[in-house]
């Protein structure tokens, strides 16, 4: 249809396996009591990936390898996802502690060591 056309055009290769993640419902938006956020995508391969809007950040090795090294595209389909998911209203939300989100966002620094 021409809302995937146009995405493929902007986007390129990311467009149509970010709307397969969206609708899936893959995306979740964790958000804990002080309002810190972040999301969780799970992966096509069943992995869970963590996603940061607000820097523009993906725990994936396709954002390490084409964005932040090679500088080849701005986004992976993870980061996509959350975006076309928030304007879709198609996230789902999970409210969890304090020490929950930190222990996500530490599990995650402690998979890139």
């Amino acid at each position: 249809d021409t809302f995937s056309f146009r995405l493929k055009f902007i986007f390129g290769p990311s467009a149509v396996p970010a709307l397969d993640l969206v609708d899936q419902r893959s995306v979740t938006r964790v958000v804990s009591p002080s309002g810190r956020t972040a999301y969780q995508i799970l992966g096509s391969s069943g992995k869970l990936y963590t996603c940061y809007s607000s820097c523009h950040f993906c725990t994936c090795p396709a954002f390490g390898f084409t964005v932040l090294q090679k500088s080849e595209s701005l986004l992976c389909k993870h980061i996509l996802a959350v975006y076309l998911s928030q304007a879709m209203g198609a996230c789902q939300e999970l409210t969890v502690s304090e020490e929950q989100l930190t222990s996500i966002l530490l599990a995650e620094e402690e998979d890139e060591g």
